[in-house]
């Protein structure tokens, strides 16, 4: 005779896995010990081939004198300046035009999103221009702007501009038609839904649009500070090219790329703030 199985009164059921746990979600996990071990294994490269002298120092200076040449700079300058006031230099032009570019490729790129008069003044001369790379219309903003502060800010901003206005309409391409007719249902008029629907939902694109933004910035800066510019990071990594000293230009590449890694730190920070149902939904 077949028993029952024994029913015990203290056991639980499991509750249900969260979705995508139960397998694990595609790229889910830290990774910041894997981001650590890259790096130093990539400084461990780096010395080993200085080391073994497989690279002439012209070429590729070892970290140490990259380093040496760092505290050098730090306490006497370069070019006459000090690091901290080309570092500023740099700040400044670069968040400028980030700033700049916030307040109008944000409105222009929701603008274009949610109208279609707005879309067809706009989208032709962006995406007619976006490819372009700056070092192309350098010599126009020269000849338009002279070779001032506002030259290197323009140039930067356009090279910002493109990609934040077409992740902003993106971010508003992106909303789901029902929470739109379900504002409209409520009683809600064109103004409350983009304010209260649209832009919330189209946040997620508008920050990622940002950091791609900013990403582009830095990349445009060393061509911006090439024309007259008495101080920079770009103006001082040119400089030093110029003249050969290698352990300058890698040391300039270096701030600036930890000064835009830090940045986006920040912004992802601020994303998780923000949206943090992104992802989730």
């Amino acid at each position: 005779m077949a028993t029952e199985p024994v029913r015990w009164p203290f056991r639980q059921r499991a509750a249900p896995a969260d979705p995508g746990k139960a397998y694990g979600a595609p790229g889910e996990g830290r990774s910041g010990l894997v981001s650590l071990a890259t790096v130093i294994g990539l400084l461990f490269l780096w010395w080993a081939v200085t080391a073994a002298g497989l690279v002439k120092p012209l070429f590729l200076p070892s970290p140490q004198a990259v380093a040496q040449r760092f505290f050098r700079v730090l306490e006497e300058g370069f070019g006459g300046v000090s690091l901290w006031a080309h570092t500023a230099a740099s700040l400044w032009r670069v968040f400028a035009s980030f700033a700049l570019a916030c307040a109008t490729a944000i409105p222009i790129g929701i603008a274009m999103g949610v109208n279609r008069w707005a879309r067809g003044v706009f989208d032709p001369p962006i995406e007619f221009y976006r490819p372009i790379p700056p070092l192309a219309y350098l010599p126009l903003t020269v000849i338009w702007f002279g070779i001032e502060e506002l030259q290197k800010i323009v140039l930067i901003y356009l090279a910002i501009f493109a990609p934040m206005a077409l992740s902003a309409r993106a971010g508003v391409k992106s909303v789901a038609i029902e929470q739109i007719h379900a504002a409209y249902s409520m009683g809600a008029s064109r103004g409350q839904v983009v304010l209260h629907v649209i832009l919330p939902a189209a946040l997620p694109e508008i920050l990622t649009g940002m950091r791609i933004g900013i990403g582009f910035g830095w990349t445009t800066l060393v061509a911006a500070e090439i024309v007259a510019a008495k101080a920079g990071l770009g103006s001082m990594v040119w400089n030093a090219a110029e003249f050969l000293v290698t352990e300058v230009v890698i040391m300039g590449i270096v701030i600036i790329g930890a000064i835009a890694w830090a940045f986006d730190l920040l912004m992802r920070r601020i994303e998780a703030l923000a949206v943090p149902w992104k992802g989730k939904v």
